[in-house]
């Protein structure tokens, strides 16, 4: 089998599970406070304000690439930008992270959301993406992304973050119809915002199931999987690979399997080569670092990051990452230590 010629996205031949130059390298969380070209833009600008000026979004999305020779690049957004676009007012606390002035409740919440065309409503991310489409002609592909269906609906009934999701849990519980309209909505207003993101050029798209985790198999099923296949099935026809993440899911690697994605990403708490083992040779694998690690000294680094490309074996559908997202503090030069190792350790 013919290896990816070079001058090819590696990352995208990757999702494809085409053999590559190189294992493919990139980073949740990649621009952000550990950065300090992003720390003197956020100390002039607030989140919101940076995901609302594409010309701040793309820079911050370009700032890794530059720093660090990623081999992919994923917008600077929020998972949840489309709650604010649907009313429910969001903000971000110091030190409490996003709440919602008016989370849902009740089925008449979930039945006064407005009909709203997200490529219009936030517009202001498929310009940054093309902004970054531009500045990147021939280097790294751009990613999109959105959150999941559960996750996104987590926020919107709890109102921020939680820790024991019982608002979610009983509202899925309580009031199942209300929960699937939900649920719905949620799916097509977010396939009509990757669609656009796709139309503006991104060239992957990673689903973001951050808090799917706290569901045990029987109630993803339940609650969760008919929505999220749904999702992946209407993202197929956009004609770019996609990437099905989500956090503490050894538990559910099988059932994500069944709702969907080209790839599929693995958090730090299960050895690659078991999760590709569960999910299958068929599909693509992401990951899957623990972010703390990259606070160790480099040989211990080193050693995990040689871990994973054992475990992984050269097989072609890897793209290195982490289990989750770059922690603020983590020392940059670690970071793009790691990715001039594994593209050395991989080359081929």
């Amino acid at each position: 089998m013919a290896v990816t010629a070079p001058g090819s996205a590696p990352f995208l031949a990757a999702l494809r599970r085409e053999p590559t130059v190189r294992t493919p390298v990139w980073f949740m969380r990649q621009a952000g406070r550990y950065m300090p070209e992003y720390r003197a833009i956020r100390e002039k600008h607030t989140l919101l304000e940076i995901c609302a000026q594409p010309e701040l979004a793309a820079e911050v999305t370009l700032q890794p690439v530059r720093a660090l020779g990623v081999d992919a690049a994923i917008i600077f957004a929020d998972i949840l930008l489309p709650l604010d676009a649907l009313g429910l007012g969001l903000s971000f606390v110091a030190g409490e992270g996003p709440e919602l002035r008016r989370p849902i409740r009740t089925a008449a919440d979930v039945d006064a959301l407005p009909v709203v065309d997200p490529a219009q409503a936030l517009a202001h991310i498929g310009r940054a993406i093309a902004l970054v489409r531009a500045a990147l002609p021939a280097g790294p592909p751009v990613i999109g992304f959105a959150g999941a269906p559960f996750t996104v609906a987590s926020y919107a009934i709890e109102g921020g973050p939680s820790k024991n999701f019982v608002r979610v849990k009983r509202f899925a519980c309580e009031q199942p119809a209300a929960w699937h309209r939900l649920m719905e909505k949620l799916v097509t207003f977010t396939v009509g915002y990757l669609a656009s993101q796709v139309t503006s050029g991104a060239q992957a798209l990673q689903i973001f199931d951050s808090w799917v985790g706290v569901l045990d198999a029987n109630d993803y099923r339940t609650y969760v999987l008919p929505h999220q296949r749904s999702l992946f099935e209407q993202l197929s026809g956009l004609g770019v690979p996609t990437i099905h993440f989500g956090v503490d899911t050894a538990h559910l690697l099988k059932v994500q399997r069944e709702a969907g994605g080209d790839a599929i990403g693995l958090d730090w708490r299960t050895p690659l080569d078991e999760g590709w083992d569960v999910i299958g040779h068929d599909r693509a694998v992401q990951g899957n670092l623990d972010p703390v690690a990259l606070f160790a000294p480099w040989p211990e680094v080193e050693r995990r990051v040689d871990d994973i490309l054992r475990r992984a074996k050269g097989r072609p559908g890897h793209v290195f990452n982490l289990g989750h997202g770059i922690l603020p503090g983590t020392p940059i030069d670690t970071v793009r230590r790691v990715v001039e190792h594994v593209h050395a350790r991989t080359a081929r």
